[in-house]
């Protein structure tokens, strides 16, 4: 199909994001199938969309600089993704003028034309007036984020880990123990090893074989600290509460060596298909997978039925915005609250569940500290008989991961 299709795509994907109806990744699967993309233009749609939501305030910026007065929505995101590749993503000048002033409504394509080739001749001046920025513009993200990072992590701190967040993620993956193959991460040239044991980093394209025949699972290492904290043994009887799409599940499953019961849970019953699709790739023989809404007291039959929990509870996903780049955008500063409400209700059930001398890990990928440690200073002050044995954090900007929270909680063996 001709590479114009590519712009027009993103700039519909854009316009169905802006109207809340759905996730980027989403938008970006439906449009790659509708048009019918391969896996360059796809690729390429990816980034562009991306870029695009990750730098938003800065495109609209240098938009009003290059274009004084009003745009109807549809020429903005036009605008937003012609300049996105001739200053964000080093395209060639001719084809991301061309292409995506071909993918607009006649009427407009004279004015999109001008301005993206007044971005081409400011592009210096556009660089320069950026280090000159604020934060929260220079970086695209919510100001009050950004004033909650710098009273938490200091303005260098703040200001590295908003950079952080505006790069494209690196595929990490694991080598799966249960995988009846072998799998000799050393010999691939493309995977480098990391400060986390057993998990690689991926340059260039994965083939598809290692991830549909479960030789690997695509994860970043931050997520081992739940894991790790809550230890889980061979014949045990464990708890994912909140699994989907599967990632910790299949660690705790290795780390089981697949003996034992690893029952695992979601809310959300559309996502079943999905965890149990990637549990049973990754050769996991012992879940057992069903709906449950944790904001709901337990059946009776799971009271103190479990040796370990894992809480991995819905949260703000403030550590995790380099994937999901269009989280920032939906997040508000009054969720907060209502998250941490929530997060406690889940506890709240999952407790009883809990065997007399069992462990539970409370985990989120959140930088925040109301969702971190004030919750489980909250939790100890409510349920005198836990006690927290160990904690465990990772920080973008010093750990060179995802951000992410974990506790580990003891039950009194009473």
């Amino acid at each position: 199909m001709p590479d114009k299709n590519v712009r027009r795509a993103a700039v519909s994907a854009l316009r169905a994001w802006a109207k809340g109806h759905h996730y980027a990744e989403a938008l970006i699967e439906r449009q790659a199938r509708r048009n019918r993309l391969s896996g360059a233009d796809r690729a390429l749609l990816q980034s562009i969309i991306f870029a695009v939501l990750r730098n938003r305030s800065l495109l609209d910026h240098w938009i009003g600089m290059l274009r004084k007065g009003k745009l109807d929505h549809e020429t903005r995101d036009i605008l937003r993704v012609g300049i996105c590749q001739l200053l964000l993503l080093g395209l060639p000048d001719h084809a991301a003028v061309n292409e995506t002033v071909a993918c607009a409504r006649s009427p407009v394509r004279g004015l999109i034309n001008a301005v993206l080739r007044r971005a081409v001749a400011a592009r210096k001046t556009l660089f320069s007036e950026r280090e000159k920025m604020p934060a929260p513009l220079k970086y695209s993200h919510p100001e009050w984020l950004c004033k909650r990072w710098k009273k938490q992590f200091g303005q260098e701190e703040t200001e590295a880990l908003l950079a952080w967040n505006n790069e494209p993620a690196q595929v990490y993956l694991r080598p799966n123990p249960l995988s009846p193959h072998s799998f000799d991460a050393d010999a691939c040239s493309s995977l480098t090893h990391t400060a986390a044991v057993g998990f690689f980093a991926h340059v260039g394209s994965l083939p598809s074989a290692w991830t549909e025949e479960g030789l690997v699972s695509i994860q970043d290492p931050s997520t081992r600290h739940a894991v790790e904290l809550l230890d889980p043994m061979p014949g045990e009887t464990i708890l994912d509460a909140c699994a989907a799409p599967g990632g910790k599940a299949a660690l705790i499953a290795s780390r089981m060596r697949n003996e034992g019961v690893l029952h695992c849970t979601d809310r959300n019953e559309k996502r079943l298909p999905r965890l149990s699709g990637n549990l049973q790739r990754q050769h996991v023989h012992i879940a057992r997978v069903s709906t449950f809404d944790w904001t709901t007291p337990a059946p009776e039959d799971w009271q103190k039925s479990f040796d370990g929990i894992l809480l991995d509870v819905p949260c703000s996903n403030t550590g995790v915005l380099r994937r999901r780049v269009d989280a920032r955008w939906r997040l508000r500063a009054g969720q907060l609250s209502a998250l941490q409400q929530l997060q406690s209700r889940i506890i709240e059930h999952a407790l009883p569940c809990l065997k007399p001398g069992g462990r539970l890990v409370y985990s989120t990928c959140s930088l925040e500290v109301e969702e971190n440690e004030a919750q489980i200073s909250s939790v100890l002050r409510t349920y005198p008989g836990l006690t927290l044995e160990d904690s465990s954090q990772s920080l973008p900007f010093r750990d060179g991961f995802d951000g992410s929270f974990a506790a580990l909680l003891r039950q009194g063996g009473t």
